[in-house]
């Protein structure tokens, strides 16, 4: 014994709206499991860095040389420069093309932090394309 309630009309009426609930349920589902796990992702852990291996990449033409010695005082090519004047020093070497590739070396000595603050001034002098240079590991060969 049942009872129709809909009168013979066994057509449903089309919905042309899309249910976004589940679609959004799943972000925030996404979007806390990769707040969870971005942080475990970066792990700060104390690394004593190899010599690199990579094979020595052509020397241009007339190369720019900057030298950080062990005492911290920067040479340009083959002059002392002062840190004050570097900016205007290498302007003078390259003619003002900030486009042209400067090679940075450091003797093993210097600490990371002095190499920086040199790269820093670079970049404030407008100079982006740092090259640094280290010997080459005789497994490269």
């Amino acid at each position: 014994m049942s009872v129709r309630l809909d009168h013979g009309e066994d057509d449903f009426a089309e919905n042309h709206e899309i249910n976004v609930t589940p679609f959004i349920d799943v972000m925030l589902v996404l979007l806390i499991v990769f707040m969870v796990v971005a942080p475990l992702a970066t792990v700060d852990v104390p690394v004593d860095l190899p010599a690199s291996t990579a094979k020595p990449q052509p020397r241009p033409d007339k190369p720019l040389f900057l030298s950080v010695k062990s005492n911290l005082s920067l040479v340009l090519g083959d002059r002392p420069v002062e840190r004050d004047d570097l900016g205007a020093a290498i302007a003078a070497q390259t003619g003002g093309d900030k486009n042209q590739r400067i090679f940075l070396r450091s003797d093993k000595t210097v600490a990371y932090g002095d190499v920086m603050e040199v790269m820093n001034a670079l970049r404030a002098a407008g100079y982006l394309k740092i090259a640094l240079v280290g010997l080459e590991n005789q497994a490269a060969r």
